[in-house]
């Protein structure tokens, strides 16, 4: 077997832009989904088309928010982007806002059979599905996880998936293995597992593949919780890769980036709720690309 360190799942040649489909929603205030991807791969000089699934007015830790589901434009959205011909290099999903938004996926994936698929299941933290989370929700966004180039879930979402009892985050390597193999036997042919937190003051994600050792990526715990995090990480991880970085690169790239953005959150005001502040570190991507 491939170790991660070896494994590329894109190759950037020279000066060529690679277009990407973000199928993600759109947040007012509040920072996630398409308002973490857009400025974070187009700061890796990813051409980004917003596919949006959702309109938010706020991100759901806020107590007030209103949501607008996008299923109904959908087909006429996409039917658009058939006739210009659009081509893309990457197909990159997140927050759906209904379980037919799948098949509206899907749909981009038969279209553009040759992109790379990246899928962040967004259904949970905690323990505990998001608001907006139906049963029949989580059972369609299973659907994605068979032909995913890069399945990106946390410790909850890999449970919804697998059908593995939650057992919290701090859990043994036995554990994560026993995800991993059931995620990678769905058909996803690599995986990162995110968030094994173990009283050590670290945080764990996991790396491995069909065809690629397990390897353990770890870094500081910081002592707060933000909205957005997972977004950012599957970003920033995709930005790496796009700009031809090896998968275990990316992936320690990505734990760098989300914690060198919570430190710079925390100096914020409200910074609890308003959700992680990225900007200022858009840098260490830009940097990427030289």
């Amino acid at each position: 077997m491939a170790h991660a360190q070896d494994v590329c799942l894109y190759q950037r040649e020279g000066t060529y832009i690679p277009r990407i489909a973000a199928v993600h929603d759109l947040c007012g205030y509040g920072k996630c989904s398409l308002g973490v991807a857009i400025p974070v791969l187009s700061a890796a000089g990813c051409d980004v088309c917003p596919v949006p699934t959702s309109l938010f007015s706020a991100h759901t830790k806020f107590p007030k928010w209103y949501m607008h589901d996008t299923t109904s434009m959908l087909d006429e959205y996409l039917d658009a982007w058939q006739e210009e011909g659009i081509e893309l290099d990457a197909i990159y999903s997140g927050f759906l806002g209904a379980p037919q938004q799948v098949g509206a996926i899907q749909r981009l994936y038969r279209e553009h059979p040759q992109a790379l698929r990246i899928v962040d299941p967004v259904m949970g933290d905690g323990g505990q599905r998001y608001p907006t989370y139906t049963p029949e929700l989580c059972d369609a966004m299973a659907e994605l996880v068979d032909g995913a180039d890069l399945l990106t879930p946390n410790l909850t979402e890999a449970s919804i998936l697998t059908g593995i009892a939650y057992e919290g985050q701090d859990v043994s390597n036995d554990f994560v293995q026993r995800n991993i193999d059931a995620l990678l036997n769905m058909g996803a042919k690599n995986v990162v597992l995110k968030g094994v937190v173990r009283g050590d003051g670290l945080i764990r994600n996991y790396v491995a593949g069909t065809d690629v050792e397990q390897a353990e990526v770890s870094g500081e715990l910081l002592p707060y919780m933000l909205h957005g995090t997972g977004d950012l990480y599957a970003s920033a991880l995709l930005a790496a890769l796009m700009a031809g970085r090896s998968l275990l690169a990316s992936v320690e790239f990505a734990s760098d980036l989300v914690r060198d953005a919570m430190r710079v959150t925390s100096q914020q005001p409200d910074f609890e709720v308003r959700g992680v502040s990225f900007e200022s570190v858009l840098g260490e991507i830009t940097a990427l690309i030289g």
